[in-house]
């Protein structure tokens, strides 16, 4: 399979099912936002590797199904609004990241100001994803009809990236900065 089709030269591509789009196109700009936040959490789990604490594992397995999880909310954003999605997003998903966000929060210390982003090149990369997810966030709010899940989803997943970004701070040993100190 050719990696390049030329399809898009001039300023298109397409959506499942075939339809084209101009790459400016809302759809577009939602789901390669998402793309992007994917890649940012793959940046974070290749510092992760090289790191040692007794959560890694069982965090590297949650961020690949996460990663995996984002593809299926890129592909109900490039389906066409009245045909079928092929990977569909269910509130489960929600929940598991509702219940890791709980799960790790417990053993943080609680906030008292507000966090600058940084830290650990992982926890660094991390809160760069969320901020790429709240992008893709509010893109995917101007999409009509837009599946409610998918809000809630990427919703959830930035408040995931943020407490997991302070989780990788904490066990890393890499003190946070508060915005008054």
């Amino acid at each position: 399979m050719r990696i390049y089709t030329r399809s898009g030269d001039k300023g298109t591509t397409s959506l499942v099912y075939g339809v084209r789009v101009a790459k400016n196109d809302i759809r577009v700009e939602a789901y390669g936002t998402c793309d992007e936040a994917n890649s940012y959490i793959g940046l974070a789990t290749s510092f992760l590797q090289k790191e040692s604490f007794s959560e890694k594992e069982q965090l590297l397995t949650f961020f690949h199904k996460v990663q995996t999880i984002l593809f299926h909310v890129g592909a109900e954003l490039s389906t066409p609004e009245g045909k079928e999605v092929k990977w569909k997003l269910e509130e489960v998903h929600i929940k598991e990241l509702e219940e890791t966000i709980d799960r790790l929060d417990a053993e943080l210390s609680p906030l008292n100001n507000f966090v600058l982003p940084g830290g650990h090149p992982a926890g660094a990369a991390l809160h760069v994803a969320r901020t790429i997810v709240r992008r893709a966030e509010r893109t995917a709010t101007s999409i009509e009809r837009v599946n409610p899940l998918v809000l809630s989803y990427l919703n959830r997943l930035s408040d995931f990236l943020f407490v997991v970004a302070r989780f990788v701070n904490e066990k890393l040993n890499e003190r946070e900065k508060n915005l008054h100190e």
